[in-house]
């Protein structure tokens, strides 16, 4: 087997990490999952991306590092301490615009807004508000979760609500969903 040689890290990646792991902060996106979010991101040229869940910005990070110039990214989050750490690294980004907002209110507010690119990293459209969030993707848009595969900060029960979420989204006919048994657990569908 021909060993991969990774490509670069995005720029303030490291610092985000180190302030990410300072911080306490556990739930980022690990490395494989953000190379795949990067790579999806480089097929939307001039897209207009949505992540929900911004977490610290590692992830936010990699989304950028595969946009390009044309492109824009909002990306939600209702925790203002870790909003701060991406707000330091990447808030100059003029591609980026950061948002503090409760999920539910914030998707309620925007509904009409439509997106090419969904990364859903959090409760809201992931385990809710679903369908609200797959109506906000555009015909041939990506919509992408990941930690489908069982971790160890999941609560308990949570496994039940991750098959259920993998069923819903197995039989809706408006979806090709690839389930992806890698990384954390991805699923990538794109609206038909």
């Amino acid at each position: 087997m021909i060993d991969f040689q990774p490509q670069p890290l995005p720029r303030h990646y490291l610092s985000i990490d180190e302030a990410t792991q300072a911080s306490g902060f556990s739930m980022a996106s690990d490395r494989l999952t953000c190379s795949l979010l990067r790579t999806l991101a480089g097929t939307k040229p001039g897209g207009r991306f949505l992540e929900l869940g911004t977490g610290t910005g590692l992830s936010t990070a990699w989304i950028l590092d595969g946009m390009d110039a044309d492109s824009h990214l909002v990306s939600v989050d209702n925790d203002p301490e870790v909003l701060r750490i991406a707000a330091t690294y990447l808030g100059e980004d003029p591609r980026l615009r950061l948002v503090c907002a409760d999920g539910a209110a914030w998707m309620e507010e925007n509904k009409e807004q439509q997106y090419d690119y969904i990364f859903a990293d959090t409760w809201h459209g992931k385990y809710l508000l679903l369908d609200e969030a797959l109506s906000m993707l555009k015909k041939g848009g990506l919509y992408i979760i990941d930690d489908m595969l069982p971790q160890p900060n999941w609560p308990e029960g949570h496994h039940l609500k991750a098959e259920k979420l993998l069923e819903a989204l197995a039989q809706r006919p408006d979806l090709w969903v690839t389930q992806q048994h890698w990384a954390t657990g991805i699923l990538v569908a794109v609206k038909k």
